[in-house]
């Protein structure tokens, strides 16, 4: 039995033409056209397809993220909406970054990432080095925080003041006055680090110590700490 196509030689040639270029299309150029960077991502250089592409020395706002892989999702595109998939390989005891960063006309955010970003000097004055994902999505929809899931896991380092700092303080994400809160709080309960960010990549800091003590309180207040109730709080803001 023979099947005959009807489709003609010239429209079938410029459909696989078609297909082609999509297949092929450079990740650096498409980066571009769905405004991934109005989202804070950026990298140093961009290379391979839409399929297998890799970002040199990425960067969302100010936080490395180093050499990843990209892939775009096709399927999301067809309802106007860009989903970049991310995975990048494990550094020393730093799990590799994973999950994907979505944008359209009127949300931005994060889903499902799972990953360690080193923060640099991001929070400074707040002594945050790395922030630890687990299982983290975040949207933005008309600049309002819609969506806030997952652990986030802060390694904090040195000390404050001459004041030792537990090494790590954890929480889970929530939405709250349009803001995304992440409320970190050491185990001990008695030092926390909570952070809101803005739809537009704005952000505010703040570090709590409670302590009853008043040399201490002498001490934080020579660094820039103020008397907040039974304790002592140091804020900055910025933009990522």
């Amino acid at each position: 039995m023979k099947i005959r196509l009807d489709t003609r030689p010239v429209a079938l040639f410029g459909g696989l033409v078609v297909l082609a270029l999509v297949v092929f299309l450079p990740m650096r150029l498409v980066l571009g056209l769905v405004g991934l960077g109005e989202s804070g991502l950026s990298a140093r250089a961009v290379t391979g397809s839409i399929w297998f592409g890799r970002l040199v020395e990425a960067r969302i706002g100010d936080l490395a993220l180093g050499d990843i892989r990209a892939s775009l999702s096709p399927f999301q595109l067809l309802v106007g909406r860009a989903r970049l998939g991310l995975s990048g390989p494990a550094q020393g005891d730093r799990p590799g970054l994973s999950g994907a960063i979505t944008t359209s006309r009127y949300s931005r955010g994060i889903d499902d990432m799972t990953g360690s970003i080193p923060t640099g000097r991001v929070f400074a004055p707040l002594p945050v080095n790395r922030i630890d994902l687990e299982g983290v999505s975040a949207r933005f929809d008309s600049g309002a925080c819609a969506v806030a899931q997952g652990r986030i896991k802060a390694q904090l380092s040195g000390s404050i003041a001459a004041i030792a700092l537990p090494q790590a303080m954890s929480g889970t994400l929530k939405c709250e006055g349009g803001a995304l809160v992440v409320p970190l709080v050491s185990q001990a309960g008695t030092e926390s680090v909570t952070l809101y960010i803005r739809g537009n990549g704005r952000y505010r800091a703040t570090l709590d110590i409670q302590s009853s003590d008043p040399a201490t309180g002498q001490k934080l207040g020579l660094v820039g700490f103020q008397q907040n109730g039974a304790g002592y709080r140091l804020s900055t803001e910025g933009q990522f």
